[in-house]
């Protein structure tokens, strides 16, 4: 959800993003049998879940950068991969909901950068990922499926030797109060994003590793504070 009003919601085990605040409080159906139900399930409860605005941290850490090749995992509705593709991007977007990607895909028709997107849809926990992006964007990939080690863990290995890692997630104790989510394991802090990618031993430069106040609108469009935990860093080629 780009920017998170409510439900500071959360992203998951195939994965995909957030893009601006969801259209209405968001099910998760946690009970179901694989990642793949689980997000098209939420998907199918309504036409929009995101506002259809890009993370407004994809937009502060890589505006005014060199394009390459961008990996967008866990895309939605498609906007990240868009606004990435519309800033001279090569953008492969991946999520694990195919009814996600039919709306990103639909999205991306009505602009001029279609061209630009590869969609694909991939599980995590089934993907090998390879060191050839220059730049991949983990954006709220939260899941009560998939332990967010694992999934930063994946995005890093994706980054090719002189490329972008960004990752943006919820900070545990930021979630604004009308949150539903409490299950405070899913999310993480900046230490424990640079202790689970072992930023001080692995061959990172770090750009950025810090927690941004950011505010939100509530469900009932009430004014919060969230908090995002965000890093940016540089693979030594």
């Amino acid at each position: 959800m780009t920017e998170h009003s409510h439900d500071a919601a959360t992203h998951q085990h195939g994965q995909h993003t957030h893009e601006g605040a969801p259209q209405g409080g968001l099910n998760l159906h946690e009970d179901a049998d694989n990642a793949v139900d689980m997000w098209d399930g939420m998907y199918r409860e309504r036409p929009k879940v995101w506002s259809g605005n890009p993370n407004p941290q994809l937009v502060t850490e890589v505006a005014g950068m060199k394009p390459g090749k961008a990996l967008d995992l866990g895309c939605g509705e498609g906007a990240d991969a868009i606004w990435l593709a519309a800033q001279g991007w090569t953008v492969t977007a991946m999520d694990v909901s195919a009814v996600a990607l039919e709306r990103a895909a639909a999205h991306a028709a009505e602009s001029d950068v279609s061209e630009r997107i590869t969609w694909q849809q991939q599980d995590l926990t089934e993907w090998d990922p390879e060191p050839v992006f220059d730049l991949v964007s983990a954006q709220f990939l939260h899941s009560p499926l998939l332990p967010w080690r694992d999934s930063v863990a994946s995005a890093a290995a994706a980054v090719a030797p002189g490329g972008t890692l960004l990752v943006v997630g919820h900070h545990p104790h930021g979630l604004p109060s009308w949150s539903h989510h409490h299950e405070s394991g899913m999310f993480f802090t900046p230490e424990q994003l640079a202790g689970a990618l072992r930023l001080d031993r692995e061959p990172w430069f770090v750009n950025v590793l810090t927690d941004r106040a950011r505010t939100v609108t509530g469900p009932d469009g009430e004014s919060g504070t969230t908090l995002d935990t965000v890093l940016r860093a540089t693979k030594h080629a």
